[in-house]
């Protein structure tokens, strides 16, 4: 695909009037010559439309026949990569491969060959072992996150697969942090270096940085009065263990905030429905683990809360990298109990006092619940016409439709959730009775 027809697809599709600074220099670079490129760049700049936008490019028409693998280190990485290249890759077969569902579902979707592959190493491994995908006729590989890769340990896994790929041609290694040495077994050929992470406009630039010093040990109390001193928008808590998460969460809901949670002993399901009710708008918070600090496509995210501080700088600044993505401002909150130490890589701007609201505004939206998906034939656009239709809400009232392999969410108008509910439970879609309901 050329560069003509990329561009406008990128407005109409994704709804960007310009590529930013580091996304044109990649694209440029990966145009000037034939060898590989390496992407070094901050969170939240854009390199997932950066490094598809140039696959695009090095696509040939869909033939049925595997062309690249786009290796990343989440599901939600994983999710988010494969979403963005089948918004713009018209009549290409994007399939995405990942634990925390059946593999019985992608061997399915694996036997009319796709065009690209975006996956986890440990579950593309899987399947190239159980015959379900050849992966020798693949002639461009991204490794998206490397180090975040290697930090979890998939090298064996990636060593083995790229062995399984002797006909790259084209290689693009994407990384948060700058990586001395590249690894061997990634066979670069004359790689054109790009490393944007030392410019001046770097997201930590751009984020406001506040103490709020707790009353007690317990931070609690401390944490909703600082909820109820902001001035609305996105915010994501961040604590260091699933108890405290699920604690904070509890504490919240329990004040009436609408609040999500997210951590790694949940369902992955469960996971996937707080992200999208955070983005739909039908909550204003999520509490989260250091899980949720990288790969994760959260859209405009005002507020990062550091309920405990991370154990590392690195993880510092991934969780701040959840606000001030791209060219945008953010804020981060640490909360420290008194005379708590803090340690030499967090910079206070400002200690921030609180003057707490009474109460929070509700969340403007609410999340229906379909029990069906893609594998049962439901689409965005049936939904949307069925809301309209029967549920009688207006078009431009409908929120993101975030449709999954067995289920389908709906953001509606939080005011009109409850009559939408009761008149789409009554109607058939597509012909078929399907179980709704409301997300809490």
């Amino acid at each position: 695909m050329k560069e003509k027809d990329i561009l406008p697809l990128v407005k109409e599709r994704m709804g960007i009037e310009a590529l930013n600074d580091m996304q044109r220099q990649a694209l440029d670079a990966w145009k000037a010559g034939g060898g590989d490129l390496i992407l070094y760049s901050p969170t939240g700049t854009g390199k997932t439309l950066a490094f598809a936008l140039c696959i695009l490019q090095a696509l040939k028409p869909p033939m049925q026949q595997l062309q690249a693998v786009i290796l990343a280190p989440s599901r939600e990485l994983v999710m988010q990569t494969a979403e963005v290249l089948r918004t713009l890759a018209t009549g290409y077969k994007v399939t995405p491969c990942y634990g925390g569902h059946a593999v019985a579902d992608e061997r399915a979707s694996l036997a009319v060959t796709p065009d690209v592959i975006v996956a986890t190493p440990g579950r593309l491994l899987d399947h190239q072992r159980r015959g379900h995908i050849d992966l020798s006729g693949a002639r461009l590989l991204v490794l998206d996150e490397m180090d975040k890769s290697l930090e979890l340990g998939f090298e064996d896994e990636m060593r083995q697969l790229l062995k399984k790929m002797p006909r790259l041609n084209r290689r693009i290694l994407a990384s948060a942090t700058v990586l001395y040495p590249v690894p061997d077994y990634v066979r670069l050929h004359n790689p054109v270096t790009l490393n944007v992470l030392d410019v001046d406009d770097q997201p930590a630039e751009r984020i406001a940085v506040r103490q709020v010093v707790a009353d007690s040990k317990d931070k609690l109390d401390t944490l909703l009065r600082l909820l109820l001193s902001l001035d609305g928008g996105k915010t994501i808590v961040f604590a260091n263990y699933r108890e405290s998460v699920e604690r904070i969460h509890q504490y919240l809901t329990k004040n009436r905030i609408d609040a999500g949670i997210y951590h790694g002993a949940q369902e992955q399901q469960d996971r996937e429905r707080a992200v999208a009710m955070l983005n739909n708008g039908s909550v204003t918070v999520l509490v989260a683990t250091d899980l949720a600090a990288r790969g994760l496509d959260i859209d405009t995210v005002e507020h990062i809360i550091h309920y405990h501080l991370p154990v590392s700088e690195q993880a510092y600044i991934h969780r701040n990298g959840r606000t001030a993505r791209v060219d945008a401002r953010g804020n981060a909150y640490v909360i420290t109990a008194p005379a708590e130490p803090l340690p030499d890589w967090v910079v206070i701007d400002e200690e921030m006092p609180l003057n707490p609201a009474a109460a929070m505004p509700r969340a403007p939206m609410a999340t229906l619940y379909f029990q069906a998906g893609k594998k049962e034939k439901l689409s965005r656009g049936d939904i949307l016409g069925f809301i309209v239709a029967v549920g009688g809400v207006e078009a431009g009232g409908v929120g993101h439709i975030d449709v999954r392999d067995h289920y389908a969410l709906a953001a509606v108008p939080r005011k009109l959730a409850q009559e939408v509910l009761k008149r789409l439970q009554a109607a058939k879609i597509k012909g078929k009775k399907v179980r709704i309901s409301l997300l809490k």
